[in-house]
């Protein structure tokens, strides 16, 4: 019987990869990469030469099963996204839980996801916090922020570029302009940047500076 090692990989600074995730990922027999060619970079910069394979969310419903029995044969596979932690608003949640159904070991190494930094740098409490990630593009979002305008945890979304003022004008309108958030760019990089206050106040921001890069939404809950 083999193992599925799920390997946390930088969000941006490549220092942040840990002396045992290269060790990993020079150890098993395939790395299952999100985007073979963003991955390329960062096994060449440690040098890495293990072979890999494509799962991404496109076709990991296919892949699971044919992937699941080389497991069971013997062969020992490590998963990683393109940035972050595997699972985590990426694929590896349909290969874990097969793994985990045919009584496969899996070991998820810690490392870096970028909610963590987001929410504790936010400065809004991170006693309890809910993780939604990113919306419904469509259908079941209205639903979704209406059920979330309840909500007294802190809660943490991720967010593009081009949809952040969309986002957060509806955060706007079902919480309230005053709600206090957080919004987190291009964490660990050199451009990074957290602009903190009210809704109206972040939205007037990024009205006047247009955001780029990855993003993290941090909103106060209801009190």
């Amino acid at each position: 019987m083999g193992k599925l090692y799920l390997v946390p990989t930088p969000i941006g600074n490549l220092e942040d990869m840990t002396f045992r995730a290269v060790r990993i990922l020079k150890e098993v027999d395939l790395v299952l990469a999100e985007d073979t060619r963003t991955s390329g970079k960062l096994m060449q910069h440690f040098d890495i030469s293990t072979p890999m394979q494509s799962h991404h969310m496109h076709n990991e419903h296919k892949t699971v099963a044919a992937l699941t029995s080389r497991i069971q044969s013997g062969e020992t596979m490590a998963l990683i996204s393109d940035a972050g932690t595997p699972a985590i608003s990426d694929p590896g949640f349909l290969l874990t839980r097969a793994c985990v159904e045919k009584n496969i070991e899996v070991e998820c190494l810690p490392g870096a996801t970028a909610f963590v930094p987001a929410l504790v740098n936010s400065g809004l409490p991170n006693d309890k916090f809910a993780f939604e990630g990113f919306l419904p593009p469509k259908k079941g979002r209205q639903t979704r922020l209406k059920l979330l305008s309840e909500e007294s945890r802190t809660m943490i979304f991720y967010e593009s570029p081009y949809k952040l003022l969309k986002t957060l004008g509806q955060f706007s309108e079902y919480f309230g302009a005053e709600r206090n958030a957080s919004v987190s760019r291009e964490l660990t990089k050199l451009y990074e940047e957290t602009v903190r206050g009210n809704l109206a106040e972040i939205i007037k921001y990024y009205t006047e500076k247009p955001p780029k890069g990855e993003i993290v939404i941090i909103v106060e809950g209801k009190k």
